[in-house]
């Protein structure tokens, strides 16, 4: 097993690193959920939650293969410089709240929150192997934030 970070501008290196923004220095998690942000608003405002809702699928499916593809060749579990699943963790977050500033504020702010503390059981989650081991992890911290997410956004009467 090679113990080598894959090429940057290879088709799996901008993918793993949704476009280099895991390769920024300091909280790559932060910049790749930050990087998904124009991506989504760009889904929601074509086809509203349910095209964010396909396109979550869609990164999920192929976040899960290079993910694993990219820990496998750097010879690491979990490198930190994998964003997608942060992306896919995002986006899962603001299905449910609403295609509003407000709601991607709290969805941002909640979903980094819960993806960096991990309360249980997410933290037991991340234990998986393989890309499927990277990825749920960060749907369990969007679960956490959307229903949290949509019971401020609730209170606050924006949904």
């Amino acid at each position: 097993m090679s113990a080598e970070r894959p090429p940057a501008l290879s088709p799996l290196g901008l993918s793993a690193t949704w476009f280099g923004t895991g390769l920024l220095p300091w909280m790559p998690g932060t910049w790749g959920s930050l990087a998904s942000l124009p991506v989504a608003a760009a889904l929601q405002w074509a086809g509203g939650a349910w095209a964010l809702m396909l396109g979550t699928l869609v990164v999920l499916a192929v976040g899960t293969v290079v993910a694993e593809a990219y820990a496998r060749q750097s010879g690491m579990k979990d490198p930190s410089v994998i964003v997608i699943d942060e992306v896919v963790g995002q986006w899962a977050t603001l299905v449910p709240l609403g295609f509003e500033p407000l709601s991607y504020l709290v969805g941002f702010v909640g979903f980094r929150l819960f993806d960096t503390t991990k309360p249980w059981p997410i933290r037991r989650f991340e234990k998986l192997s393989g890309g499927w081991g990277i990825m749920v992890d960060d749907l369990l911290a969007a679960g956490y934030a959307g229903i949290i997410g949509y019971a401020i956004l609730n209170l606050a009467g924006q949904v």
